[in-house]
């Protein structure tokens, strides 16, 4: 069965104390919910966060990582060195380390590797720049970046697959893809899962969906079939906005 997750990113945003305060909000906020609830806090607060949350439902999961497990790779951080504070759900691929870091398919590959080696979950994304879509490419290229990155894996290993779909257009833009343009890529990305590993892993794997996702538009992506949450950028830095978008669920 799916999970619905929504998961917050908050990307490099708040210092320790305003780490604290958010969490403190977060923590007043309403938790019954009919999802899994994640927030990734930068690396330097991972610690904190995790400990302030430990009696909590909020899970505390990780923005990136690297594929060596140690070794002369200045400024990074490693599988163990995440587990050893009590993280064990990464995300890999977002669209900023794409584009920003040149973070290849390959190096994702790899990546993914490791997370799963070390018994983590990991949040894969990946979606199409907006002249991929003007040029009606997005179904190619989100197919490219899906089988690239994660088909190596056995089915068994799916079990801790998260797939993300990210319109990069639609990122810190103010646009947003339709729920119906979301449906018809989730319902895409599922029919690519099940033609390679067949109907357990596509109706198992979980899609969320990252452009873009606020409190007035998160019930209704959240009710098409196969829209199975979100990862959430900006609406993830307010704890209302945030829980509003928990709570279309």
């Amino acid at each position: 069965m799916r999970r619905n997750i929504v998961a917050g990113n908050w990307k490099m945003n708040n210092d320790l104390s305003q780490t604290e305060a958010l969490i403190t909000e977060l923590k007043k906020q309403n938790q019954t919910s009919n999802c899994e609830i994640m927030i990734a806090p930068t690396h330097t607060n991972l610690w904190h966060a995790f400990e302030a949350l430990r009696l909590s439902d909020i899970e505390v999961i990780a923005q990136n990582m690297h594929y060596e497990d140690n070794g002369a790779f200045t400024g990074e951080i490693s599988a163990p060195m995440l587990n050893s504070v009590g993280v064990t759900t990464v995300i890999l691929g977002h669209s900023e380390r794409r584009a920003y870091f040149k973070e290849t398919d390959a190096v994702l590959a790899k990546k993914v590797d490791a997370a799963l080696r070390h018994n983590m979950r990991v949040i894969f994304c990946f979606g199409e720049e907006l002249d991929d879509r003007k040029a009606g490419r997005q179904e190619s290229v989100v197919k490219d970046q899906i089988s690239n990155g994660l088909f190596h894996l056995t089915e068994q290993a799916w079990n801790n697959i998260v797939l993300a779909y990210e319109p990069v257009w639609a990122i810190g833009t103010g646009e947003t893809a339709s729920p119906e343009q979301a449906q018809e890529m989730h319902q895409f990305i599922r029919q690519v899962l099940t033609e390679q590993y067949g109907n357990r892993v596509g109706d198992a794997t979980s899609i969320l969906y990252g452009g873009s996702v606020k409190p007035s538009n998160a019930a209704e992506l959240f009710a098409k079939n196969d829209v199975d949450g979100g990862l959430i950028g900006g609406a993830s830095l307010k704890a209302e906005d945030f829980f509003a978008i928990v709570n279309a669920f």
